[in-house]
């Protein structure tokens, strides 16, 4: 299934969108490290953005429970186990449509790679819904950082939503602010006063029966320099793979990203300088990394997110059980735009990255 990863914090996800429950195994922990539940449950939250009115009907807990791994608040070294269970689903949504494949899902794929035995309730193994298991890990990777990297920062912001875009951060420096927090954390942007015209054109995609796409700026502040391998286990490939494994990701750039290739190399070189008897870059278009390794600066990427593939209007598809063309229309409770959702998903990917690195 491809559901396991790490060299050193090794994670495996199980579960699926409308089964009993989700969850994730962590192993590779030390013993002792101080996990705050309360911290761990936080997290999940933001991805859950309970309460806001235009992330999904679908109304789940979310409620984290812990089956080994952890007693009298700490690690034990033991493989960590959380399990959250499923409590809000409506599998009815998807019996009538089973045999059309969803456009844009992974309906027709699942199906020529397991032959019809996957659940195909609310997307299976393949759901959205999976990122939670997933923040649960990355909120237990940021509880091990705190611990053996207390500087370092992880933070996010949302860049892009449809055609609406906040700017871009030419000065490295504001990353570190940034770390600190934003002025609405269940909407972080650069510039605060886009929030409502964001919210706007999702209203206005809703209104159409359609939904928007958009984009995540992720950064770390506090990383030394020299972290990271070239080729294959670079932090690129590794934080890039991990990016690419949640669902509706498209993209993934470092720094200027392909905004480079219509600059020069005088401009993008990044030239060095002492400050303060440190070493720092003057600008950052590598997004600091250079060959794979961490330069110390702060490390800036952005992801790219697809519109929701559900959407009300009407779609053409065909339906498998008949091997005839046919046309959907979803039903269901659906997020009209993922971004608004996905920022914290980001974070914890990072986190996840940086444990195994670091361990």
């Amino acid at each position: 299934m491809g559901s396991t990863w790490g060299n050193k914090f090794k994670l495996s996800i199980f579960g699926e969108s409308h089964g009993n429950g989700i969850g994730a195994v962590i192993d590779g922990l030390p013993a002792g490290i101080d996990i705050d539940l309360d911290g761990v449950q936080y997290e999940l939250n933001r991805r859950a953005a309970r309460g806001n009115p235009l992330a999904t009907p679908r109304k789940e807990g979310d409620q984290i429970e812990v089956l080994s791994g952890i007693f009298n608040g700490k690690t034990t070294g033991a493989p960590l186990a959380g399990l959250i269970r499923n409590e809000n689903t409506r599998s009815g949504d998807y019996t009538k449509t089973k045999d059309l494949m969803r456009p844009g899902h992974a309906d027709y794929t699942a199906n020529a790679r397991y032959g019809g035995f996957q659940d195909y309730r609310g997307g299976g193994h393949f759901s959205g819904r999976l990122t939670a298991p997933l923040v649960f890990a990355g909120a237990i990777a940021k509880a091990v950082l705190s611990v053996i990297r207390p500087e370092l920062g992880i933070g996010s912001r949302i860049v892009s939503i449809g055609e609406v875009k906040d700017a871009s951060i030419d000065d490295w420096q504001v990353y570190q602010t940034l770390i600190n927090g934003f002025k609405n954390p269940a909407f972080p942007l650069y510039h605060a006063n886009l929030e409502e015209v964001m919210k706007q054109a999702i209203i206005k995609a809703m209104e159409d029966q359609d939904s928007l796409g958009g984009s995540v700026e992720g950064f770390i502040t506090g990383l030394e320099a020299g972290i990271g391998n070239p080729f294959f286990e670079s932090i690129e490939s590794r934080l890039a793979g991990l990016l690419f494994s949640i669902p509706a990701v498209k993209g993934v750039t470092f720094g200027a990203g392909f905004e480079m290739v219509s600059m020069r190399g005088s401009q993008t070189n990044d030239g060095l300088r002492i400050r303060d008897g440190q070493i720092e870059t003057v600008t950052n278009y590598n997004g600091g990394i250079n060959g794979g390794i961490s330069n110390g600066m702060p490390i800036v990427f952005q992801v790219a997110v697809k519109p929701t593939p559900s959407i009300g209007k009407e779609q053409q598809t065909i339906n498998l059980a008949e091997m005839n063309d046919a046309t959907v229309k979803i039903q269901g409770r659906h997020d009209p735009c993922i971004v608004i959702r996905a920022f914290p998903v980001v974070e914890a990917a990072t986190a996840i990255c940086l444990a195994d690195f670091l361990l």
